[in-house]
């Protein structure tokens, strides 16, 4: 894995400090977007499938997420840091840095997948009994996570592959490998879950393969795209084999706050599967179906703020003040505009949303409710989102390290225990709103302090 080492660094202005800002934010963002309203799509679709099994396959899949959001939390959090010391270190022009930065997080990602891949033979059976007394469940539970985790290589690495795109500024490809993924699992999951095409049927454990194969076959097009066509980063066997313990403990600095900040996410979701579950499997169903429902709402929202974040890292870097205030205005508005668009559709159409999860009468009509209550916070998290992208941008993440188990654990989960004393499921929806405006105003909180003490100081260079 290399490639010519006598390439000049030193060969062009990065777009991401020349382009008008407008355009460069669209042009960042839209492609992950895209991809990642696609990979929004295919979760949806994943679960309409696994519905079709049962409610039973449904309420296994969700109870088995926690652990397979985990996989993805330490995917997406070292990424996070490989990202902002790359960026941060191309718009430094220390050329050398930021290639010690991608062939480091190469190898972080393969440990990272071991890890999974030992913990995958040891801990699913015991981790989705800790949830249900459900035989069933259990069964489909225990098969479809034992697959994601043993098998999660391809999911780390294509994590990786394509944060290194999005650090050059490469989103369409980073798009192109991602919407590869997600298009070939789609098309997996009815052959391999209903055994069609000559494929034997494999029921549960057939949308796991299609997972892993999808994800396994975009890692290698992510490789391929950033050997042949990621010009700015240098790759080679040798660093990748001899990673740097100085390097790696950098990433880690902006990485671990993101790891654990969406690790908090899978112990708010692992809780709540435990809250709801006391009521009926019926209301763990529905927070799985809202779950998936709303990520193709939050999704573009998260595509947004990764193709921000390199952006802001860029202009820190060369400190462009105006730059940063503008991209951070017009995302602001991008975001909240995508979040009123759930609110509106979870309001107006929840129904519909729910039958295309073979829902029961008594899932639709408890879902109905669930879906009205929760979308109301939607535009106050998409605020509290792009706040968000200075921290890991400027190297805070600590910042959202702290809002984010604040929102998720001191707040979301107590009170959604405290409200589901009240006997009525309906009023336990009521924890994500609670929580979404707590966690707002510890957002800007920690944002002016961010903002005030590395962007206004700044000088103002004119550069728009």
């Amino acid at each position: 894995m290399s490639k010519n080492n006598t390439e000049d660094h030193d060969i062009r202005d990065n777009k991401m400090g020349v382009m008008p800002i407008k355009k460069l934010i669209v042009n960042m963002s839209v492609p992950m977007m895209i991809s990642m309203l696609v990979q929004a799509l295919y979760n949806i679709v994943d679960s309409v499938f696994v519905a079709q099994i049962g409610e039973d396959a449904l309420t296994a899949v969700t109870l088995a997420f926690p652990m397979q959001n985990l996989i993805i939390a330490f995917g997406a959090g070292t990424g996070v840091g490989i990202n902002a010391l790359l960026s941060r270190a191309l718009g430094a022009k220390e050329y050398s840095r930021s290639d010690k930065a991608a062939n480091n997080g190469i190898f972080l990602a393969v440990i990272t997948a071991i890890v999974f891949s030992i913990l995958g033979h040891i801990i699913t059976v015991p981790f989705i009994k800790s949830q249900t007394s459900s035989d069933t469940i259990v069964k489909y539970g225990s098969t479809y996570l034992g697959i994601v985790m043993t098998l999660s290589y391809g999911c780390l690495l294509q994590i990786t592959f394509e944060r290194l795109l999005q650090s050059t500024g490469r989103t369409m490809l980073s798009m192109i490998s991602q919407l590869t993924g997600a298009i070939i699992n789609i098309i997996l999951d009815p052959i391999m879950i209903f055994g069609l095409l000559g494929c034997p049927r494999l029921g549960v454990a057939g949308a796991a393969y299609a997972t892993v194969i999808g994800q396994s076959i975009a890692s290698v097009l992510g490789l391929f795209m950033n050997l042949k066509l990621n010009k700015e980063i240098h790759f080679s066997i040798r660093s990748v084999l001899h990673p740097s313990g100085k390097i790696i403990g950098r990433i880690y600095f902006v990485g671990i706050p993101s790891i654990l900040m969406m690790s908090i996410g899978s112990v708010m979701t692992y809780l709540m599967d435990l809250i709801l579950i006391s009521f009926s499997t019926t209301a763990t169903a529905v927070f799985g179906v809202y779950f998936k429902l709303q990520s193709f709402f939050f999704m573009p929202v998260f595509g947004l703020n990764n193709g921000l974040i390199p952006v802001l890292a860029f202009n820190y870097g060369a400190e462009h003040k105006r730059r940063i205030k503008k991209a951070l205005r017009f995302a602001l508005l991008l975001a909240v505009c995508v979040m009123l668009c759930g609110t509106v559709t979870f309001e107006l159409i929840p129904d519909k949303l729910l039958m295309l999860f073979n829902a029961s009468p008594e899932m639709k009509r408890m879902g109905v409710v669930a879906l009205r209550i929760i979308a109301i916070h939607f535009p106050i998290a998409a605020m509290g989102i792009v706040m968000g992208s200075i921290f890991q941008a400027f190297s805070k993440s600590f910042y959202s390290l702290f809002v984010s188990m604040g929102r998720q654990l001191v707040i979301l989960i107590p009170v959604a225990w405290l409200l589901s004393k009240t006997g009525n499921v309906n009023n336990v929806w009521w924890c994500f709103l609670i929580a979404e405006f707590a966690s707002f105003t510890l957002s800007l909180i920690f944002f002016k302090r961010v903002y005030g003490s590395e962007v206004a100081p700044m000088a103002d260079d004119g550069v728009e």
